[in-house]
């Protein structure tokens, strides 16, 4: 029998469905980033997320400018803007985002030397409801 590779068509499950928008090291935070900063520059994001790199930052934008939760106008100046922004859809996964955040404060088990600390974007995830 021949080996047949799945691919994301496949996906099945409402979780992993979920992950697949929001998943990996830099999505979630991206997405935290522009709930709390506004709509933002490519650069802005780059400068703000401290060491994530061009090119990684550009497929995850990407990612989720497919997904629908991120939207990118160009202004017609010169030199060329671009911004990035969280749609509607977007903002509907911040409080998933900030029901995860508070699980794992919760749930972490840690000692001094293991501390669970709030990055800086979800840092104002644990602490309102209220969006910026």
């Amino acid at each position: 029998m021949a080996y047949q590779k799945k691919t994301t068509n496949l996906i099945r499950c409402p979780f992993e469905y979920a992950l697949q928008i929001f998943g990996g090291k830099w999505k979630s935070r991206i997405i935290c980033l522009l709930h709390n900063m506004g709509p933002l520059r490519f650069n802005q994001i780059c400068a703000e997320m401290g060491g994530i790199s061009d090119g990684v930052l550009s497929a995850a934008l990407q990612d989720l400018l497919g997904a629908g939760v991120v939207s990118r106008a160009v202004y017609g100046e010169v030199p060329p803007r671009v911004e990035y922004a969280l749609t509607a859809r977007g903002e509907s996964l911040i409080p998933l985002l900030r029901g995860i955040c508070l699980w794992s404060q919760t749930e972490h088990r840690f000692d001094e030397d293991d501390l669970l600390l709030p990055c800086r974007q979800c840092r104002h995830l644990h602490f309102t409801d209220q969006p910026r």
